[in-house]
């Protein structure tokens, strides 16, 4: 059961807080810096989208405020509806005249005037399922393998729609959190790598199915090769990355983003910082992003040794999601990986990924405040049963 004493500030994990403020302070900056050309050539107001991220901001900080206040028990109880919300979500972006499309993906809808990307919500309800699953079965999921696949099934159900957008950058995610969730819950060793050839086989026949799925794949192996088409994108983040050396050419004055760039300020934010900051300041921003990740995975293990699994699993989900995400994002600015059109956590500009980001790292430090509460509490009682003797 999760805590209901009210939350004090010395029950907050203020180092958790600080550091995700400092991602998101750090991630305004550079959007205002990649951004302010693109901006006032295409709205003649320079900071449009500084201004839009701010309002998503204080939308997510809203959000993570309420999130806070409730105990995430009540979220493993909902973990059913929220799942039949997100599966509606992804059909109706699908459905004509509801859904926008933007550049080719149908993957938003328009809500009060705000623009929604689907996947990002239905991301986040499918981790609570998936967790609420997990606990639910934590025994037959050790020995079966039916049980291990029926969730499996509605995540490939999931990620059907998500491919129908098209976006392959979320189902990749997406398969990678459910996984790895059901992987730490207990799913055989021999039943996870199974799937994982499974799962291999069927991504590797979707990314070949489409024509300008293929164009990414056999782009980002040499974009040198066709610098000025499939390449282009690829190329020029390069030039970014490698202009910036050690130390960066100084904030503000990336040329890379000066309408060479495509998409400086959303997916190919990491170039502009690399240009701008150069190796160390990659390096730092590298490091705050692994400590995020290490301490939502202690926050788990935490919430674990305390036999709140759900909360361990979904702290756990998490923690996969932001560092797969920072993973790829990364991978995908050096040419490591093909183009996935996934934002840089509280850096890039994206209000749909900002808002749902915020609210995930608030359930971390919400997860994490009842687990001191919990300690809290065993101590008094461990204390007063001392006293009794």
């Amino acid at each position: 059961m999760s805590p209901r004493l009210a939350a004090t500030e010395s029950q907050f994990d203020w180092g958790l807080i600080l550091l995700v403020g400092a991602l998101l302070s750090f991630g305004l900056i550079m959007l205002t810096s990649a951004s302010m050309s693109v901006a006032e050539g295409s709205t003649g107001q320079p900071f449009f989208y500084l201004i839009q991220q701010l309002l998503a901001v204080g939308i997510g900080i809203l959000l993570a405020l309420f999130v806070l206040q409730v105990p995430t028990e009540i979220w493993g109880r909902l973990a059913a509806p929220f799942l039949i919300f997100a599966l509606i979500l992804l059909v109706a972006v699908l459905l004509p005249g509801v859904g926008r499309e933007v550049n080719g993906s149908t993957r938003w809808l328009s809500i009060a005037g705000i623009n929604l990307q689907v996947s990002e919500p239905a991301r986040l309800l499918v981790l609570m399922y998936i967790s609420s699953y997990a606990v639910r079965h934590r025994d037959d999921l050790r020995t079966g393998l039916v049980e291990f696949l029926r969730p499996m099934l509605l995540v490939f159900i999931v990620c059907g729609l998500l491919l129908a957008e098209p976006d392959f950058g979320a189902t990749v995610v997406m398969l990678l959190i459910s996984m790895a969730v059901l992987f730490v819950a207990g799913t055989p060793l021999r039943y996870f790598l199974l799937l994982c050839g499974v799962v291999a086989s069927f991504l590797m026949i979707v990314a070949v199915s489409a024509p300008y799925r293929l164009a990414r794949l056999t782009g980002f192996t040499d974009p040198w090769s066709d610098p000025f088409g499939s390449g282009f994108q690829l190329t020029q983040s390069l030039i970014a990355i490698g202009s910036g050396e050690w130390f960066g050419v100084g904030l503000g004055n990336s040329v890379q983003k000066l309408f060479y760039l495509p998409e400086a300020h959303t997916d190919f934010v990491f170039a502009v910082i690399a240009e701008e900051f150069g190796v160390v300041g990659t390096a730092l921003l590298i490091g705050l992003f692994v400590a995020l990740v290490w301490r939502a995975l202690c926050i788990s293990m935490d919430a674990a040794e305390r036999n709140r699994y759900f909360q361990a699993y979904l702290a756990f989900g998490i923690a996969v999601w932001q560092g797969a995400q920072v993973l790829i994002n990364l991978g995908v600015n050096m040419g490591i990986l093909p183009t996935k059109g996934l934002t840089l956590p509280l850096i890039s500009y994206g209000r749909s990924s900002l808002i749902i980001t915020l609210i995930a790292l608030a359930l971390l430090v919400r997860i994490d405040m009842e687990n001191r509460l919990l300690r809290v509490s065993t101590s008094k009682v461990k204390a007063n049963k001392g006293r009794r003797k």
